[in-house]
């Protein structure tokens, strides 16, 4: 028997929020060691919404599309964005 798929529907909406705000950050390098340490450290500070099935994801993503919400994921994005921009792990400078 299969288990059901568990999915933290912020994943989802950050990963959309870095592609929005991202190119704002002009100096920013955006490879994908830059781009996954952002996105660890805005999950890091952010509250998960686990789903299972449809009915569940319907109704996070309606409650994660609010714009409190919203805005909430896109300042830990842009945060995110700042921190790793300070001391990348690539090696660019910073």
């Amino acid at each position: 028997m299969s288990k059901p798929a568990l999915r933290n529907l912020v994943e989802d909406h950050a990963e959309e929020s870095y592609r929005h705000v991202v190119g704002s950050f002009t100096s920013f390098c955006g490879c994908d060691t830059c781009h996954a340490d952002v996105l660890v450290y805005a999950l890091n500070r952010l509250p998960p919404r686990y789903v299972v099935g449809l009915e569940g994801r319907v109704v996070s993503d309606i409650n994660l599309e609010k714009d409190q919400n919203r805005a909430a994921i896109d300042v830990a994005v842009m945060e995110g964005i700042r921190k790793v921009a300070l001391a990348p792990r690539c090696g660019r400078k910073a």
